[in-house]
């Protein structure tokens, strides 16, 4: 029996307690979550009435400080409210003991504050950091990672993923109907997009261009006298450094619509789909036209637990672990340069609706104004 890995999760919110559910069925595997660290009174007793069904007694701290201070964990799992990552981030990685961390996405609101995460993160070669991009893991998106990197496709010119979905979920306090705290909707939301766009054409971003707006959701809500900023709707251009382009066509208004995502990868020599809940993936070549697409029903048997993202959350924790386990031989699937450039992305996106124009990753980067 493997020796067992002690989590603690901060926040226990809606993603909290899914992360702590997913441990559960990785109980098996030598996961055991110990404590919990929320100041939300209602989130901490969901969290321990759901614990106690496990038969797993938890600590439960109102703050992260004192999680940290108690050195009863070996891994944290970071699923606090966007605007709060940067603060808790630095301080388990500037802690003496170290803690290894899967950092809900995305992994801080603004580009400033990731690029100082990654900095304080390289001096701690004895901490793993995964951000949790975990739409790469959903069987059929794993199934056409599999295809476009077997080189079925040939060499990758366009991918275009579209989601339509339902608006967001009320959170604690609201926090998420603001970008303030969110980080706006393309970078809180869509940087899984922009991750696996990046993941299918091999290649890093150089400049954006979107249009969107907030045109049909929470438009009549108020919160301390404020009208939710969050836009629920957009067409985001992304132009890859190796002449790829990505689209993303995102509505948070279609409820009516049989998958939430549909993926697109189009190479020089074939085309391939992913379909999100269907979990159906097509595939086929130029040469051997649509009598030759083939369709597959896109499953992992590894997956003990569905819960909110079709499996992708249990598959992230086994991959983590996996890492953890082997020192960090292999390194987190998804780290932080990964975080970071997602965010980027979205940021450009917010920016390029604000200033009508392409915007560039490096502008973005270096953090220059209009």
């Amino acid at each position: 029996m493997a020796a067992i890995v002690k989590y603690g999760i901060i926040g226990v919110g809606m993603m909290g307690r899914e992360h702590l559910i997913n441990l559960h069925h990785l109980r098996g595997e030598g996961a055991a979550v110990v404590a919990v660290a929320d100041p939300h009174l209602p989130s901490q007793q969901l969290a321990l009435q759901l614990a106690h069904s496990f038969s797993w007694a938890l600590k439960v701290f109102s703050g992260h400080q004192e999680l940290l201070e108690s050195e009863l964990c070996d891994v944290l799992v970071v699923s606090t409210p966007n605007m709060t990552h940067y603060k808790i981030l630095m301080d388990i990685i500037n802690y003496p003991k170290p803690h290894h961390v899967l950092v809900e996405k995305p992994l801080c609101t603004t580009v400033s504050h990731c690029k100082e995460v990654v900095e304080a993160a390289r001096k701690r070669p004895d901490i793993l950091v995964q951000v949790g991009l975990e739409y790469r893991y959903m069987p059929p998106v794993a199934k056409l990672i599999e295809i476009v990197k077997e080189g079925s496709l040939g060499h990758v010119r366009m991918v275009a993923i579209r989601e339509h979905r339902f608006p967001f979920l009320v959170k604690v306090n609201n926090w998420n109907r603001f970008n303030i705290n969110s980080g706006g909707t393309l970078v809180e939301k869509c940087c899984h997009f922009f991750d696996l766009m990046r993941l299918f054409v091999g290649a890093n971003p150089v400049r954006v261009m979107a249009s969107g707006a907030i045109d049909v959701n929470h438009k009549d809500e108020i919160y301390d006298g404020k009208v939710p900023d969050i836009i629920d709707n957009a067409y985001v251009i992304v132009e890859f450094d190796n002449g790829s382009r990505g689209m993303l066509d995102l509505c948070m208004f279609a409820e009516g619509s049989k998958n939430e995502q549909e993926i697109s990868v189009v190479g020089d020599v074939g085309k391939g789909e992913a379909f999100v809940p269907e979990s159906i993936v097509h595939f086929g070549t130029r040469q051997a036209g649509r009598d030759g697409v083939q369709t597959l029903k896109a499953e992992d048997h590894r997956i003990k637990y569905d819960g909110l993202h079709h499996g992708s959350s249990y598959l992230e924790h086994l991959n983590f672990l996996s890492a953890i386990r082997t020192k960090g031989e292999k390194g987190p699937a998804v780290d932080l340069q990964d975080g970071l450039i997602s965010v980027a992305m979205g940021v450009a996106a917010q920016l390029s609706i604000e200033y009508g124009r392409f915007v560039t990753i490096q502008e973005v980067m270096d953090e220059i104004k209009n």
